[in-house]
């Protein structure tokens, strides 16, 4: 399934997961998407994002790491399903928009924890969550600056 699709779909659940235990799978789930995406733009993404694609994998990563793991049949894990990026900036986008709403319902997870765990769980992936969208800014931004070096190319004369 095409990167976007997946991440619509995991902005969707997040969006309706109103219960801790279901945010922190979704933030899982959502982690490991990031991670999957990451990994296929550093294998076969643009070259100028490889580095900072490696980047969103690893803190990608981290994230899953902090989170307790949830109980999820593969067929349901979202980053199994990722069989083509299309558009690396649509992806990118939305993404990083799927990072900004993560990072807001794991702060609502944190203040409402009533242990101490979860609180510190919230915390570490919310931390990841903001230098995995750092790293999303960082590759659109180089997406922009090669798409400028194109167009000015075409620009100039011969």
């Amino acid at each position: 399934m095409e990167a976007v699709r997946l991440i619509v779909t995991s902005r969707r659940a997040l969006a309706g997961s109103e219960v801790g235990p279901k945010i922190m799978t979704e933030a899982w789930q959502a982690y490991a998407l990031a991670q999957a995406i990451g990994s296929r733009l550093a294998v076969s993404g643009p070259p100028e994002l490889r580095g900072e694609a490696l980047g969103l994998t690893e803190l990608a990563g981290r994230g899953c790491g902090v989170l307790d793991t949830p109980s999820i049949d593969v067929a349901d894990l979202r980053a199994a399903q990722l069989t083509d990026l299309g558009d690396a900036r649509r992806a990118l986008l939305d993404l990083g928009t799927l990072l900004v709403e993560l990072g807001m319902a794991l702060v609502a997870v944190a203040s409402a924890a009533d242990d101490e765990g979860t609180y510190w769980q919230c915390m570490e992936a919310i931390d990841a969550a903001d230098e995995s969208r750092d790293r999303v800014r960082e590759m659109l931004r180089r997406l922009a600056a090669r798409d400028g070096e194109i167009r000015e190319r075409h620009k100039a004369p011969g």
